[in-house]
């Protein structure tokens, strides 16, 4: 019960921290963390990385600080937020890039939020394309994705086959 109030836990951060966000598709941004979880969770994977899976773009995407992650959540999950959050004040290519180098050199943790947040991001993509996304933007997210991925290899074999089926599926006609 405590793993569970500390994932509660981690969810309702996340909610708070977000609010007011949207995704492109128009729900509560909250819903892309908790479908990262939701990957990780159907994988049996341990409370940590589920309250790390649920605050992954926290740090990127709200004032909230690593400090702060690690005050509420301790060191392990901070640190793996952090690992997986991008650098805002860099421009958009060079976060990119950033992501297919430091991928290999992530922690184990940071590897299967990153796996989940890819497999959930291309899940979206194939079943909801953005509306202002043409065929070549979306392709180009797939094959940038594989390239991450690359990165992460090793980490689960599982998730990755459940990767590979998704990229299999990458959008080639309009």
């Amino acid at each position: 019960p405590d793993q569970v109030n500390l994932v509660r836990r981690a969810y309702y951060y996340a909610e708070q921290a977000h609010d007011g966000q949207r995704r492109r598709s128009g729900e509560a941004y909250v819903t892309h963390p908790l479908a990262v979880a939701n990957i990780l969770a159907d994988m049996h994977m341990d409370h940590q990385s589920l309250m790390a899976a649920m605050l992954h773009d926290v740090i990127e995407d709200t004032p909230t600080s690593a400090d702060e992650i690690e005050a509420r959540f301790g060191t392990r999950i901070a640190t793996v937020v952090v690992e997986v959050s991008d650098d805002r004040s860099l421009d958009k290519a060079t976060r990119k890039l950033r992501q297919i180098e430091h991928a290999p050199h992530l922690s184990p943790e940071a590897k299967l939020v990153k796996l989940a947040d890819k497999i959930c991001n291309l899940r979206d993509i194939l079943s909801s394309p953005p509306v202002h996304w043409p065929l070549q933007r979306q392709q180009a997210y797939f094959d940038w994705s594989a390239q991450v991925i690359a990165g992460v290899r090793g980490v689960h074999p599982q998730l990755e086959a459940v990767f590979d089926t998704l990229y299999a599926r990458r959008p080639d006609r309009g």
